[in-house]
């Protein structure tokens, strides 16, 4: 990064001090954003959110660790007193391997050279290598001299935006994957058709897909408050059917308890026929 900027700077440098020749040749100069390319880049957009996925579980990984270690150590301190010498100094000894593995395993993740690294270079160099070939392309057939990265370590105190080629390169990139995608001829057709329209017309075309999108979504998200509120209008209408059902049930339920409880009391209170009969037969014999 340190030899590309030198470099830059060395043309800078050999400009100023041409600027007779610059005026009489016209030299044409351009400059891309990279931090912009990959952030309009879905391949990768989608590879940086797995990424990303994966650094949380290892952050998890490690602050499960890492509180193991804390438990061991306060586990030590409140044991302390009861333990033998051998003893503290083994508990100590193996504090000291865990937090050893730990780090091991913060530099495997995190290090100069650790898997985020790694993967991020993977995610980074297939679209730098695109960049690279689309600036050729773009240089050669524009006939452009310079062509530098704003996002690089030279710093651009001002840059107009008529020099910016950001958006061709995108382009470029986002037709090559394109071009990789297709499956029928229809579908060949219509990106020869896309292919044919420039940065501008590309851009329009992106701004009414965008719109229509808009409109779609502004339709969907409209459908879902429609529908959240007729549910939400049935939830109330079902607790209350919920609520004069349960009341009618407990009605009827105190009705039926009612009728019992004053059937038991007849039957309580009316002698049985038994004792009559008895009672009947005695005063005969008498």
């Amino acid at each position: 990064m340190k030899t590309k900027a030198l470099l830059v700077l060395t043309a800078i440098l050999w400009l100023s001090f041409s600027n007779l020749a610059i005026a009489q040749k016209g030299i044409r100069i351009g400059y891309i954003d990279m931090d912009y390319i990959l952030e309009n880049v879905p391949e990768y957009n989608e590879a940086s959110a797995d990424l990303e996925t994966k650094v949380q579980k290892w952050k998890v990984e490690i602050e499960a660790e890492l509180k193991e270690v804390e438990e061991m150590r306060k586990d030590l301190n409140n044991e302390r007193v009861l333990l033998t010498k051998e003893l503290i100094e083994e508990r100590e000894e193996d504090i000291f391997f865990k937090e050893k593995e730990i780090l091991e395993y913060q530099q495997k993740r995190f290090g100069p050279n650790g898997d985020l690294f790694i993967q991020k270079k993977r995610l980074v160099q297939p679209v730098q290598d695109q960049v690279f070939v689309a600036v050729q392309e773009i240089a050669k057939n524009k006939k452009y001299d310079f062509i530098f990265d704003k996002s690089a370590d030279l710093v651009m105190l001002y840059s107009a935006d008529r020099h910016d080629i950001s958006d061709q390169i995108l382009l470029r990139i986002n037709r090559a994957s394109k071009r990789r995608q297709v499956n029928s001829k229809k579908e060949k057709k219509a990106l020869e058709r896309a292919e044919k329209r420039n940065v501008e017309q590309e851009k329009e075309v992106t701004d009414r897909e965008k719109e229509v999108s808009n409109k779609q979504l502004e339709r969907e998200k409209l459908l879902a408050e429609r529908k959240a509120a007729r549910d939400s209008i049935r939830a109330v209408k079902k607790k209350e059917f919920e609520a004069r059902r349960a009341k009618l049930l407990e009605a009827q339920k105190r009705k039926k308890d009612s009728i019992k409880a004053l059937k038991e009391k007849l039957e309580n209170d009316t002698p049985s026929n038994d004792n009559e009969d008895g009672e009947t037969e005695k005063n005969e014999d008498n």
